[in-house]
């Protein structure tokens, strides 16, 4: 049986350099064999149905596609919809977040990521706030992503295994998930 799964390509369609069509990244997700194949937004976001998990996991198998096919690097990032749904249901932050642009969550890629971000936890970010659940850092970052001290200490920490959404875009690619 088929399960739903979103990958999360980080960089994409983030300046002029990576620009991706969401046509084109819709057909590379289906000529690799994937199902029920959804963009969100014009940003990198993928709702799809496989069949099972590769060996290497998809994640490496659409980066080497997408470097391929298209010409483009990206780090991409998978998350069953069992991961997504839980990732959105159990925000730990949601009393304090009001404003769901500045509510991120970073979803980190290996277990090697989590050990790096987890020191982060000790930490005093107030105003700002992080969390950690499984896969999942949760930023509340008030002020703004853009100059957040709390942003900028979980992106070095995670390198390029760590791409973010906002909760408003989760639960947009939670609601596909569900309804597939």
């Amino acid at each position: 049986m088929a399960e739903c799964q979103v990958a999360l390509l980080r960089g994409i369609n983030v300046g002029k350099a990576k620009r991706v069509a969401m046509a084109d990244l819709r057909k590379l997700f289906s000529d690799l064999g994937y199902g029920d194949v959804r963009t969100v937004l014009n940003s990198g976001n993928v709702v799809f149905t496989a069949a099972k998990q590769r060996d290497g996991g998809d994640g490496a198998r659409i980066e080497k596609a997408l470097a391929d096919w298209l010409g483009v690097t990206a780090r991409v990032t998978v998350l069953t919809g069992k991961e997504l749904a839980a990732a959105v249901r159990e925000n730990p932050l949601s009393v304090a977040a009001d404003n769901p642009s500045r509510l991120l969550l970073m979803v980190l890629r290996d277990p090697t990521t989590v050990a790096r971000v987890k020191p982060l936890l000790k930490a005093d970010w107030a105003p700002e706030a992080l969390a950690l659940r499984r896969r999942i850092a949760y930023l509340w970052c008030p002020g703004g992503i853009v100059d957040s001290p709390v942003w900028a200490a979980v992106n070095r920490a995670g390198s390029d295994a760590v791409t973010g959404r906002n909760i408003a875009t989760m639960t947009k690619l939670l609601a596909l998930v569900e309804d597939s």
